[in-house]
């Protein structure tokens, strides 16, 4: 190895390890940033259902709650990723087919979301929690013990079936508790289970199964809900569901004004990201990282813990701006990636980047969407979610296409295009979708 490469990775290192202590002081700092003392008696922002608490603080015990579902929901999508060998032998089938234990997970989420979200929409809102939380006990368990493929397979989609309820309802549900000036960090705070199962739970969970093996992996993710069930059960409070005379059919929330354009700029840039995040292995190739996926993974994880700390303090003033910028950021990350993919030093920087802008996604969409659809949140988080699966899906199939036939080297390419259209729709949708000023103005 070259001099001037053992230098750049001697300085990622370093730079490595400086992000891992200040994101450390970040995690013990991010709850009591947003415990913020506010002067006034908290009044439930939904006219719909008005509620009032003396609470001088943010709800931390029910949004934590809500973050451990996000949790367990990315946890157990992701898991079978880095356990494919072990499964497929535990199972008696190729890896090929061990890995549609991760697609039909995706496709149970994405045939849901919308149909149970409209089915339970009258229901209270702790009860739906838990039915979700109930069936990733139910089926999680059924996955570890499970020596059929088939069985595994028809648990998998049945979790599946859990995410895309629980994603319909979280944000929704979290906006409910506090008042309409605390909504987007009170979002970030339920959200931030994403970024800390991707970063975090994935590689720990992966290194567990292959000490421990793949089934006491999932067993963890079992006993983990039953943990939050009986959580959610003490601490989470319960609201009413929407009154039968207050929903709009799906087809009329998804025209009203603001909503298509924020469907269409998290389909564009979930795809751009996904096209490079699901064959980061194949890319990192071209500049010789392919060694040190993990560690790349887990900075990126990492900054993107950065990033919803960011989006969850400044959220409720400036969300247009954020997500302007975010989308500007990797932007700026596919040019910076097409001109020095081969240089060690620049994918690593842009990595944390990508991070960062990547981080308060989730927080920013669902928050533009939410302030859109008004009282019908939960139908349009239903949607938010059955786009972002599409996007997975999406970015699979184009970076698919793109590494058969341009190689990987055209990532960065394809990048610019989808993030270009998404740029360009987020900034003329400036009336309904991404609101200039203050959220609760």
């Amino acid at each position: 190895m070259c001099l001037t490469t053992r230098n750049a990775i001697y300085s990622f290192e370093y730079m490595y390890r400086t992000i891992h202590m200040c994101v450390r002081k970040i995690i013990l700092r991010i709850f009591q940033l947003f415990q913020i003392h506010q002067k006034r008696l908290i009044v439930h922002a939904n006219t719909e259902f008005p509620t009032t608490t003396t609470s001088h603080r943010l709800p931390l015990a029910p949004l934590l709650a809500f973050a451990m579902t996000g949790f367990i929901a990315i946890l157990t999508e992701t898991l079978p990723a880095g356990l494919l060998p072990a499964i497929a032998q535990g199972l008696g089938v190729s890896q090929v087919m061990a890995g549609q234990l991760v697609s039909i997970y995706a496709l149970g989420s994405l045939l849901a979301a919308i149909p149970l979200t409209v089915l339970t929409s009258g229901w209270r809102r702790k009860k739906v929690l838990l039915l979700a939380v109930g069936t990733f006990v139910v089926f999680n368990t059924i996955t570890t013990v499970s020596t059929s493929y088939s069985l595994t397979l028809a648990a998998r989609f049945m979790s599946g079936v859990a995410a895309g309820l629980a994603w319909g309802i979280l944000a929704g549900y979290a906006r409910r508790l506090v008042p309409a000036d605390l909504q987007g960090r009170a979002l970030a705070i339920a959200m931030v289970g994403i970024p800390i199962a991707l970063s975090l739970g994935t590689p720990a969970g992966a290194w567990l199964g292959s000490i421990m093996g793949w089934r006491v992996s999932f067993g963890l993710m079992a006993a983990l809900a039953v943990i939050l069930f009986i959580w959610t059960l003490m601490v989470v409070p319960d609201l009413p569901g929407q009154q039968a005379e207050r929903r709009l059919p799906v087809w009329n929330v998804f025209m009203m004004p603001g909503v298509r354009p924020i469907l269409a700029v998290i389909f564009l840039w979930m795809t751009a990201h996904n096209i490079l995040y699901t064959f980061i292995g194949p890319f990192l190739a071209l500049s010789g990282l392919t060694e040190r996926v993990g560690l790349i993974l887990l900075v990126f994880g990492l900054t993107a813990l950065v990033g919803i700390w960011i989006t969850g303090t400044l959220v409720d003033r400036h969300l247009r701006k954020l997500v302007l910028l975010s989308l500007a950021a990797l932007a700026t990350v596919s040019v910076v990636l097409a001109a020095g993919m081969r240089e060690q030093i620049v994918v690593m920087l842009a990595v944390i980047v990508w991070g960062w802008s990547f981080g308060g996604a989730s927080t920013q969409m669902q928050t533009a969407a939410a302030d859109a659809a008004g009282n019908h949140v939960d139908v349009v988080q239903a949607m938010v979610t059955t786009a972002w699966n599409l996007a997975i899906a999406s970015g699979g199939v184009v970076g698919g296409v793109l590494l058969t036939h341009a190689g990987a080297a055209s990532f960065p390419w394809a990048l610019m295009v989808f993030i270009a259209v998404a740029f360009l729709i987020a900034y003329i949708a400036k009336t309904h979708a991404f609101r200039p000023g203050a959220r609760n103005q």
